[in-house]
């Protein structure tokens, strides 16, 4: 195909709005965040809920793919103290549900590292969580 008809299918295409000559926005991982549905939490077994957040509209965001957890007291300055964390189905969209095994009352930290549909780069947080007697 020529480079005189490549110019005209594109005005074409441009003039049906299916073509933008606009530059693509570009999206920044640090508009993502988890954030825990309870910080106060019975040690022992149990479940903990995380929301992941869409910060400038305030949205649920779903089908993000959690690739790496971590559970430990570093907030105690005991970060070599780790217990159990394992995903579990969650009940909606944009929840992210994990079963914890709190082996000590204090502060836990969750750190959590996923990818979010659309996004090229990695979101981690971390969060902390208060285990009660």
């Amino acid at each position: 195909m020529s480079a005189s008809v490549l110019r005209r299918v594109a005005r074409a295409l441009l003039g049906l709005g299916l073509l933008s000559t606009s530059t693509p926005t570009v999206a920044d991982i640090r508009d993502y965040e988890f954030k825990l549905v309870r910080e106060k939490v019975k040690k022992g077994q149990a479940v903990v809920d995380v929301r992941l957040i869409h910060k400038p509209d305030d949205r649920a965001v779903s089908d993000a793919v959690i690739f790496a957890m971590r559970l430990d007291m570093a907030p105690d300055d005991m970060e070599q103290m780790t217990s159990a964390i394992e995903a579990v189905k969650s009940p909606e969209p944009g929840l992210y549900r994990f079963k914890v095994d709190l082996t000590a009352e204090g502060r836990w930290r969750i750190s959590l590292a996923a990818k979010v549909q659309g996004e090229t780069e990695t979101l981690q947080g971390r969060l902390v969580l208060q285990a009660t007697p």
